[in-house]
Order: structure tokens, then C-alpha cells, then sequence
């Protein structure tokens, strides 16, 4: 692959995927190419994909017609596609674009450039999917320096896979069970991110709570992880996603609590508030069981910002139900919450439940008056930080009013704000609270303290 071509890396789906990106964009570079935001002068576009819902399979084949528009303008134009999509839909993903050069998987997203270059030497698209890792450690993404959007954070996935069996979820099919990173490896590459200048990580699994159960057969290590990586020289802000609820333990809660550099915000994922769904779903858990564990990590962390995900519409759902979970919802007040409509995926134990499926005008008017309750108290819990200092690490300009700076707070609370002076990404600014909305503050700076970014080390690959 020679150098001085074009790439450009999109991705469609969570946090996991974005990490898998990175790779995919540091391989890319690694072999002399360049990064474009523009389709127009890509010489390579890689789609990076999710399949948990079904608006994802729509968003990619939408693309991928324009795709195949701009690549009939330019011809050697490389397209794959990669990621849980391409894992779940395989040769049929190649049979509906023929015009892709490679499709790969999960497991193997370490491939793409060798497949890119396979690919240009053969006729028609080159499929290479796994089932499970070719060789130990290999379905775990290379330690990445930096993200390459906010040189001052990156991700650091500790698991792969997932050994729930959630009813609607399709996780476990494309990514396989859980495979925990060795402890020290994970501190060791926190290490080094901190002494390339990162002061914020981000610990990826599809359910940390659970971290290391494989290693020790007896109990997970999360609390014992995030002691260590927040104990790491120069790393501030230590985050994580995603746990489940079912897997909240207190010592979890007592690191959050006790380990400063652990930041002050909780992602748990509610569901539903309907103990028959919940049940139907396999989660694990009551609405009570949910909320105990909720008030216990409030009670045990202090300034806690809380989110959740929610589903509506999942079948059987009935008006009782649904406003089981809006009185769960009400209760909880969580700072924000992302609200999904149910989406059947094809083998999921929930796809099964056909004739259960709720109407879709009931769903989404049922997910109206939902997004209502979450806004209220969405707005509720901002306000209260109105007249508050907040210490607000700078992503840089807000993508809505550039002339206004962008960054989050450790409970990671989107804070907009006018610069006074040299204010660059990686900056800790101290902002005053002004205003607030249900998704934003906004507020003066009041002192900056600049970062101090030291040379990148070499990416290993």
C-alpha cells in the first residue's frame, strides 16, 4: 500500500467500536497513508460497524450506496467494511456490495491494512471473518497512544466479549464470551499513555463489573483495577463503561469513592422499570434490587452523576409496564439517559418473540412521555450547579458556536464557554456555572491551567 494515499475511518456504533477505529487508523498510518475527513479525496474508507439496532444495518447500506456512487467517479478507490455488521452479516454483507474490496470482523480488526493490500490484486470482495481470536490476545486492540480526536484521552479496553444473555441483545454473538486483559499489562499501558501526556483514560468492557472473573476463577478484579490505574503518576480522570447493574459490588463503590482520580460518574443501564420485562429481558435484577444499588453508590459517593439506557417498546411491553419504568425513571432522577426504541435482532431471543411485539405508533409515544420524564430531571440536576466552580477539562471548540470552548466536567457534563486568553485541548479550565440546560451548562472561565503534553512514543504494532 503506497504512501501518500487517503484514508478515512467511520464508524457507526459505542465506545468499543470507536477504539477499534483507532486501531484501524493508526494501522493505516503505520503503512504511509494520510487522514481526510473528505469522501471525495479518500483513496480508502473503512466503515467500522455495530448491529445492535436496526437503524445501524440501515445507516450502513444507506452509506454504502453513496459509497458506491463516488467510487464509480474514482476508480481504485478501496472500500471495507468492518466491525459487528460485517460479523453478523459476513458473505451476505460481500453478495449486497460487491463493489467492497475486503469485509472483516471482530476479531481480526488488526487485518485491515494486509487485507486492503490482498485486495488489490484480487477480483472480487475478499471475506475474512472469525469465529474466535486466531492466536491468544489477539481480539484485544493494540495500546493506542492517544485517541486521535482529543490527544489528551484515550480508551483502554480491559475485556472483550460478554457472558450475559440478555434476551435483546446481540453482543455475545459478535464479540464471543468474556476475555479479560492480564491486570499488569492494563497498568502498564495506563503507564505509559500517562507518560505520554494522557490524563484521562477510559477502561472499555461490555460488562467491567465482571473484569478478571477469567483470570481468577474466583472474583472480579474491577475495584482492584481502577485503585491501580487511578493511582498511576499524571492520569486525573479515570472513567469506564459499561457495568450491569446485577454486578455492582461495594467494593466497586468504595474505590469509586476512595481513589480521587476515579471521576464522579456512574453509567448504569436501567432497561426498564417493569420487573415482568426485566425478567422477560434475562437482566438479572429487580426494579428494587436496581434502585438499592443505585442509593447505595449515591450514598457512597459523593457530587455522583448518574446515566442509564432504556428501552421501550420491548415485547410484551403493556401500558402498565411501561409506567413501571416511568415511575423507576422519576425515582432514580438521573443527570441523562439514552432512550432506545426496541430493535429485534435476527437470533436474539427477543427477535423469537414476534407476535409479543409492540405496536409502533405505542412506542413512540410511549418513548415521547418518556423523553419528557428524562429531560425534567435531566434539567433538574443541572440547575443545581448553576452559581458552582467547576473544574472543565477542554475538548476545544464546541462544534455548534466555535467562538465558544467545549469540555467536561468530572461528572462528565458538557460545559460550554467563552476563552479568555490561549485555552488549547488538554487545558483544565475553572469555569463558573451560569446556565443550564438538560444537556449542556454553560459558564465563565475563571483561571486555565495549560497542559502539558510531552512527545508521543512510537505505536506499537
Amino acid at each position: 500500500m503506497e504512501e501518500g494515499r487517503k484514508y478515512l475511518v467511520r464508524t457507526f456504533g459505542c465506545q468499543m467500536n470507536e477504539h477499534d477505529s483507532e486501531r484501524i487508523a493508526s494501522l493505516l498510518r503505520a503503512k504511509g497513508m494520510e487522514r481526510t475527513d473528505d469522501v471525495e479525496e479518500a483513496d480508502v474508507v473503512v466503515l467500522n460497524t455495530c448491529c445492535i439496532r436496526q437503524n445501524a444495518d440501515d445507516k450502513l447500506y444507506g452509506h454504502l450506496g453513496h459509497l458506491k456512487s463516488v467510487q464509480a467517479r474514482r476508480p481504485g478507490m478501496q472500500i471495507a467494511v468492518g466491525g459487528c455488521l460485517a460479523q453478523k452479516d459476513r458473505e451476505e454483507l460481500a453478495a449486497r456490495a460487491p463493489f467492497l474490496d475486503a469485509v472483516f470482523g471482530t476479531f481480526n480488526v488488526g487485518r485491515v491494512a494486509e487485507l486492503l493490500e490482498e485486495a488489490q490484486g484480487a477480483t472480487g470482495t475478499i471475506v475474512e471473518v472469525l469465529d474466535a481470536p486466531a492466536a491468544e490476545g489477539t481480539d484485544f486492540p493494540l495500546a493506542m497512544p492517544v485517541r486521535e480526536d482529543l490527544a489528551h484521552a484515550a480508551w483502554v479496553t480491559i475485556q472483550v466479549g460478554c457472558d450475559n444473555s440478555c434476551a435483546f441483545c446481540i453482543v455475545p454473538a459478535v464479540r464471543g464470551p468474556e476475555v479479560s486483559r492480564p491486570f499488569d499489562e492494563l497498568v502498564a499501558e495506563v503507564s505509559e499513555l500517562a507518560r505520554d501526556g494522557v490524563v484521562e483514560v477510559t477502561l472499555l468492557g461490555q460488562n467491567v463489573n465482571s473484569y478478571g472473573r477469567d483470570i481468577t476463577r474466583r472474583r472480579p478484579l474491577f475495584a482492584e483495577l481502577l485503585r491501580a490505574v487511578g493511582a498511576v503518576p499524571g492520569i486525573r480522570r479515570v472513567r469506564f463503561t459499561s457495568p450491569h447493574p446485577k454486578d455492582l459490588r461495594p467494593e466497586t463503590i468504595a474505590a469509586m469513592a476512595e481513589t480521587g482520580a476515579v471521576c464522579e460518574q456512574l453509567h448504569l443501564p436501567l432497561q426498564s422499570g417493569s420487573d415482568r420485562v426485566l425478567a422477560a429481558m434475562r437482566r438479572g435484577y429487580t426494579a428494587e434490587r436496581y434502585l438499592s444499588r443505585l442509593e447505595a453508590a449515591r450514598r457512597g459517593i459523593e457530587d455522583l452523576a448518574v446515566t442509564t439506557d432504556i428501552i421501550v417498546g420491548f415485547p410484551g411491553e403493556t401500558e402498565g409496564d411501561f409506567l413501571a419504568t416511568l415511575g423507576v425513571v422519576a425515582e432514580a432522577e438521573y443527570d441523562s439517559a439514552y432512550t432506545f426504541v426496541f430493535s429485534p435482532r435476527p437470533g436474539t431471543r427477543a427477535a423469537a418473540m414476534r407476535e409479543l411485539w409492540v405496536d409502533p405508533e405505542v412506542t413512540r409515544e410511549r418513548f415521547d412521555r418518556l423523553k419528557v420524564v428524562v429531560e425534567r430531571s435531566a434539567l433538574a440536576k443541572n440547575r443545581l450547579r448553576i452559581g458552582r466552580e467547576e473544574e472543565v477539562l477542554v475538548e476545544g471548540p464546541s462544534k455548534r458556536e466555535p467562538k465558544l470552548l467545549s469540555g467536561r466536567t468530572r461528572q462528565g457534563k458538557l460545559v460550554h464557554f467563552a476563552p479568555v486568553g490561549e485555552v488549547p485541548a488538554g487545558s483544565f479550565a475553572r469555569v463558573r456555572i451560569d446556565a443550564a440546560a438538560p444537556h449542556h451548562l454553560a459558564g465563565s472561565q475563571l483561571s486555565v491551567e495549560l497542559p502539558a503534553l510531552r512527545r508521543r512514543t512510537p505505536i506499537r504494532l
